[in-house]
């Protein structure tokens, strides 16, 4: 049977990376090539510029004639390959692009589930009501607040004519105490004047009189 279809290969299957490797190293193989072959051109020509014609000048025409044919066909191959890496390219970055599209998406999954989780544990009407509480203590330090800063009512505006009759009678009795006192003995000085409380012996009425005069 082996010999018929062969041994199913156990070799790894390559990559995409690999691939664009294998083609640019096939590339690079190509123009290097080329690069000989446009150095033999050029010198295939310098040298038909100085010869005339006959034999040995057509001669080196057709070995030129063959390089440029083998410089096309290496051309082709090399413009088959850039493109073929360039598809490779853009299919590497159409999986890349998957792979960030499938990361982001488990990423969202997996957010959604634990604010599933997170907002399941929330009770609204209890944070509705811790709301009207706060309203509430809001108010009563509002209410408080105006009650500690409530100006007391102050006396009307006293009349001109009441406060210089006010002024006029304080004048009067001033000066009628002042009157009673400036005859005779002060009436703390006065022998019956009743003594303090904390005086416990009196004192001799000749000392007091001297102390008058």
């Amino acid at each position: 049977m082996n010999r018929l279809f062969g041994a199913k290969s156990t070799a790894p299957k390559p990559n995409l990376g690999s691939a664009i490797s294998n083609v640019e190293t096939r590339i690079e193989s190509l123009d290097v090539k080329l690069t000989k072959l446009n150095a033999e051109l050029s010198s295939y020509q310098q040298r038909l510029a100085k010869m005339r014609d006959g034999p040995g000048k057509t001669a080196i025409k057709q070995k030129a004639l063959k390089v440029l044919q083998q410089r096309k066909m290496y051309e082709a191959q090399r413009d088959q390959l850039q493109q073929q890496s360039w598809n490779m390219e853009q299919a590497g970055m159409m999986q890349d692009n998957l792979k960030n599209t499938m990361t982001t998406v488990d990423a969202m999954k997996t957010t959604t589930k634990e604010l599933r989780k997170q907002y399941g544990k929330i009770d609204v009407d209890k944070i509705d009501k811790l709301q009207d509480e706060m309203a509430d203590l809001m108010e009563m330090g509002n209410d408080i607040q105006e009650s500690i800063s409530r100006s007391y009512d102050v006396p009307d505006e006293v009349d001109e004519d009441e406060l210089d009759a006010e002024l006029e009678a304080l004048g009067e009795e001033v000066e009628l105490e002042g009157i009673g006192e400036s005859h005779g003995m002060p009436g703390f000085m006065m022998e019956d004047a009743k003594l303090p409380q904390f005086i416990d012996q009196p004192p001799e009425p000749g000392k007091v009189k001297e102390a008058a005069g």
